[in-house]
């Protein structure tokens, strides 16, 4: 049988193992990515196949493959030809699901095999082969391990492949001679007894596609063949969806316009244990910001906001206040994330500053606020996370010591813990006291930078809060923001399996 012979649908598969098993033979299953084929794989396929008299090997699909950006190094086809091509292997097959729990199920293999670093409850197998164990042993399979080298693609792909700079990497080097992944993966696990409290402007993100046609004959204008919307939340809603994938308690307090409100689509956009509190900016819409987006090349040719960015005022203002107000100190944390769009008056701002318990801000300037929303309308707060154009915009100096800048802005607003966000140029971290860390940029691919603030503003608000160390909150708060900036605005939160995944991979 030829190398691609052996490779089969995973329903032709199952038809296959019965067949093999009515004719009184044992079939051995082994699953996972193996992406980039080594002699620790190629010993545990000996091994497995030593435990029964046919060895079937099936893949985790390139989309499930939660070990970072510009991971799998191989495309799932290429990897099922390697992994035919081996002797030992009789059939193999490309899975359909992010974890092997329902190809068990379909399979029915007489033995599942894995190798020795499984029989510990170990990090990369909290939320993947603990349910395939209990589901082995729901299905009478037999469960075996094999014992040898015990070698990681991913060390591989990091140590003679490394996608970043040699700067980047011998950052990460002496990281990892100082942490753990499993030290840090704890840290992260801590967080979900955190309760937080999310405060900022609703906005939908929409991405309109289309597809450039030419030059109009009459204007100097694009033609443009319309191809469909996406619906993305952002802005606050983002915020609390990050959020949420890491603490159990989570509430939302943002207002809704009293047109175009979209209130179906945002309550059926956050994640379940978020507690949305909807209330209403009258004579205003729900903020939408619209991109028009050539759908081939992914670039954005256009940015609309809809909105009406005059301060919320009377009863609406009146009505968020005293929603904030009520039980304010009962919060670990809360996250203003404010996009100078109206909702932060100076009254709900001074709410904020005289009874947070740890506030975390962003104020965020945008094309929408020209400016004139600067992080020293708070007189206070626990930690501020910025990017370095907002620094700059606050020590009205466009060049300059950007570190210079930040021990000018703590001063100019009391707060002890500062994070910068620098684009490629990673992040900067400064606490009162105890002076800068930098971490470097951890993203190799980026299709849109929209969500990557949200996503590192989210993670570092809660590691502050826990005391986390800098280059630890950095560290994973850089690893979120290149998880968010390689896909297109904020489609999908960050979850705690995804970048516990991706630290792992980076941390072997």
């Amino acid at each position: 049988m030829s190398s691609v012979e052996k490779i089969l649908p995973l329903e032709d598969l199952a038809r296959r193992i019965k067949g093999r098993q009515e004719a009184g033979e044992r079939v051995v299953l082994c699953h996972g990515v193996f992406d980039l084929l080594h002699i620790g794989h190629i010993r545990h396929f000996e091994q497995a196949r030593s435990k029964g008299d046919i060895l079937v090997v099936t893949l985790t699909p390139d989309r499930y493959v939660n070990k970072g950006v510009n991971r799998p190094a191989f495309p799932e086809k290429l990897r099922a030809e390697a992994i035919a091509a081996l002797g030992m292997i009789d059939f193999v097959g490309i899975n359909q699901w992010a974890t092997a729990v329902e190809t068990l199920r379909l399979l029915q293999p007489d033995v599942y095999c894995k190798g020795s670093e499984y029989r510990k409850n170990q990090v990369d197998a909290k939320s993947h082969m603990l349910p395939e164990v209990a589901e082995a042993q729901k299905l009478a399979i037999v469960m075996e391990y094999t014992e040898d080298i015990v070698s990681s693609s991913s060390t591989l792909i990091n140590r003679y492949f490394s996608p970043f700079p040699s700067e980047t990497d011998e950052w990460l080097e002496g990281f990892k001679q100082k942490h753990r992944a499993e030290a840090i993966i704890d840290k992260i696990e801590a967080l979900r007894s955190l309760k937080v409290l999310v405060v900022g402007e609703a906005i939908i993100d929409e991405y309109i596609y289309c597809a450039a046609m030419g030059k109009s004959t009459k204007d100097p204008v694009l033609a443009c063949l319309y191809q469909e919307t996406e619906s993305i939340a952002g802005g606050s809603l983002a915020v609390a969806n990050h959020v949420a994938g890491f603490c159990d308690k989570v509430r939302l307090v943002t207002c809704l316009g009293d047109r175009e409100r979209r209130e179906g689509f945002v309550r059926s956009a956050l994640q379940s244990n978020i507690e949305p509190v909807l209330l209403t900016k009258n004579d205003s819409p729900t903020i939408h910001k619209r991109r028009i987006v050539d759908e081939y090349t992914q670039n954005k040719l256009l940015e609309l906001y809809i909105m009406e960015d005059r301060p919320i005022s009377g009863a609406n203002a009146q009505e968020l206040n005293e929603t904030i107000t009520e039980g304010l100190e009962g919060w670990d944390v809360i996250i203003a994330i404010d996009f100078g769009h109206g909702l932060f008056t100076p009254s709900l701002i001074e709410t904020l500053c005289s009874g947070a318990r740890f506030l975390a801000v962003n104020a965020q300037s945008n094309a929408g606020n020209r400016g004139f929303n600067p992080i020293s309308r708070y007189r206070r707060a626990d930690y501020i996370c910025l990017a370095n154009h907002e620094i700059n915009i606050e020590a009205r100096m466009r060049e300059g010591d950007l570190r210079q800048h930040v021990i000018d802005v703590a001063e100019r607003v009391d707060c002890p813990r500062f994070t910068v966000t620098m684009g490629r140029e990673g992040s900067l971290h400064y606490e009162k006291g105890h002076g800068f860390v930098e971490v470097p940029a951890l993203a190799t691919q980026v299709a849109d930078r929209v969500g990557a603030g949200d996503s590192v503003l989210a993670l570092t608000s809660l590691l502050v809060a826990q005391g986390t160390s800098w280059d630890i909150t950095g560290f994973v708060g850089n690893v979120a923001g290149a998880q968010m900036v390689s896909v297109l605005g904020n489609r999908e939160p960050v979850s705690k399996v995804s970048l516990s995944k991706h630290i792992i991979s980076m941390l072997k």
